[in-house]
C-alpha cells in the first residue's frame, strides 16, 4: 500500500539505482521499492515521494550450471529464471504466492516470500549465497559471493532477505539451484477437517523416510477452487526423483489413505488463487502443533465468506486467506482476523485502515533503530512498511 507522487524512475543500471538514491536522500525525499508490482498491498503503508521501479535492471549476469549457481539482476523474474535453467536440467526451487511471469529475483529475497516447495528446499534464506544493494546513503555493498561456500563475517545476504526494502535495495543476487528431478508426480488424498485427522497426517509425514518436494493440505473451499477435489479437505504431495524413487514413495504415502493422482498444474494454480484484493493471515506453531494451528486458521477462514486456508504440516505454518472485494465493514475484518491467539501471527495483507490496531510494528528495541540507522539514516527506503519504532 503506498502514496506515491510519481515515479523516481526505472533504473537500468546499478549507478542509476544509486544516482536516484543519492538524489533522494539529499531532497529530504521517501522511496517506495517496486519489483513487479504484483504485491504493492502487501505489508504496512508506505508513504513515500517516489517509487523506485527496479523491473528495467533485468537479466541474466552469470550462470555456472555446472557449479548450480547462477547471478542474476534483482528485476529479473522468476519465469525467466525457471526458462534459462530448464534448459541445463536445473531449477530455482522457489516459488511465493503471485504470478511467476512478475515476481522478480529481488523482490522475492526482499520479502523472504515462499512457497509450496519450501517444504523441502526451505525459503529465500536458504536459496540466496550473495547480494549486491544500494545502501539508502546511495552506498554499494555487497554481502555473500557466487560460490556455494563462502566464509564472511556479518551476514548480510541473511539481514537484507526479508527486510522489505528497508534498509537496501537489491541489484543482484546469486542463488543456489537444484538438478530437476527425472520423474515428478502430484498426489491428491482426502483428509479429514478434525484436529485428529490433522494430527495424524502430520506424524505420517514426519515418519515418512523421505520428505516430499512439497505437501500441503487445502481447505474443502481451496481444493474446490483448485479442481483439486470437492469431498473435503485433501493433501497434495509433490514427488519427484527417478523412477523407482517415485513408485517407492508413492507406495510409502499410501498409508495416508487412498491416492489420486492430479495434474502438476494443480501448484501453478495454488500459486495464483489468491485474490488481488484480499487480507491474509499466516499463522504458525511448532510443527508439533499444527493441528491445533490448522483447526485456529479453519476458524477464521469460516467465520468469513469465501474464506479459506492452506497450511504445511511439515513447517507448522497455515495460512488463512479472505477474499475482500464486494465486501465491507473493517470492524468485522478485525474481529475475525484479531480473535487470541498463542502462537505467532503475522498478517501478510491487511486493508491500510486496520495496520494500527492489528500489527503496528515489526521493529522494537535499540537493536533495530541501530541496524536502521546504519543502513539508512535518512530513512529514504520504503518508510513504515515495518511500521514505525516503539
Amino acid at each position: 500500500m503506498t502514496a506515491t507522487a510519481a515515479d523516481a524512475g526505472v533504473p537500468s543500471s546499478t549507478a542509476e539505482v544509486r544516482e536516484q538514491i543519492r538524489d533522494a536522500a539529499s531532497r529530504g525525499r521517501t522511496l517506495r521499492i517496486v519489483g513487479g508490482g504484483s504485491w504493492l498491498d502487501a505489508n504496512r503503508p508506505v508513504r513515500a515521494n517516489a517509487s523506485l521501479v527496479m523491473r528495467g535492471l533485468s537479466g541474466i549476469v552469470e550462470y555456472e550450471p555446472g557449479d548450480l549457481t547462477l547471478t542474476a539482476r534483482a528485476g529479473t523474474t522468476l519465469d525467466e529464471i525457471g526458462r534459462a535453467t530448464a534448459a541445463h536440467g536445473q531449477w530455482l526451487a522457489i516459488d511465493p504466492p503471485g504470478d511467476p511471469t512478475r515476481a522478480t529475483l529481488g523482490a522475492t529475497i526482499a520479502t523472504a516470500s515462499s512457497g509450496s516447495l519450501a517444504h523441502a528446499f526451505g525459503g529465500p534464506r536458504d536459496m540466496t549465497l550473495g547480494v549486491e544493494f544500494v545502501t539508502g546513503t546511495g552506498t554499494l555493498a555487497r554481502g555473500g559471493g557466487r560460490v556455494v561456500k563462502n566464509v564472511a563475517g556479518f551476514d548480510l545476504t541473511r539481514l537484507l532477505t526479508g527486510s522489505w526494502g528497508s534498509l537496501g535495495v537489491v541489484t543482484e543476487a546469486t542463488v543456489r539451484l537444484r538438478a530437476l528431478p527425472a520423474v515428478e508426480c502430484t498426489l491428491a488424498i482426502d483428509v479429514g477437517q478434525t484436529a485428529q485427522a490433522a494430527e495424524e497426517l502430520r506424524v505420517t509425514l514426519h515418519r515418512l523416510p523421505f520428505v516430499p518436494a512439497a505437501a500441503m493440505l487445502c481447505d474443502a473451499t481451496l481444493a474446490t477452487a483448485l479442481s483439486a477435489g470437492d469431498r473435503g479437505a485433501l493433501l497434495l504431495v509433490r514427488l519427484g526423483g527417478n523412477d523407482a524413487a517415485v513408485c517407492a514413495q508413492r507406495d510409502q504415502l499410501r498409508s495416508l489413505g487412498d491416492l489420486r493422482e492430479v495434474d502438476a498444474d494443480v501448484w501453478r494454480r495454488l500459486q495464483t488463487i489468491e485474490p488481488a484484493s484480499a487480507a491474509v493471515a499466516r499463522l504458525s506453531r511448532l510443527p508439533s502443533r499444527f493441528a491445533a494451528t490448522w483447526l485456529d486458521a479453519m476458524r477464521v477462514a469460516e467465520r468469513w465468506r469465501g474464506g479459506f486456508c492452506c497450511g504445511d504440516p511439515g513447517r507448522g505454518i497455515v495460512r488463512a486467506i479472505l477474499p475482500l472485494e464486494g465486501q465491507s465493514g473493517a470492524p468485522i475484518l478485525a474481529a475475525v482476523l484479531g480473535v487470541p491467539y498463542d502462537g505467532t501471527r503475522i498478517f501478510e495483507r491487511l486493508p491500510s485502515d486496520l495496520w494500527t490496531s492489528l500489527a503496528p510494528t515489526v521493529r522494537r528495541g535499540r537493536l533495530d533503530k541501530g541496524i536502521k540507522a546504519a543502513f539508512d539514516p535518512h530513512n529514504v527506503l520504503n518508510p513504515g512498511i515495518l511500521g514505525e519504532m516503539s
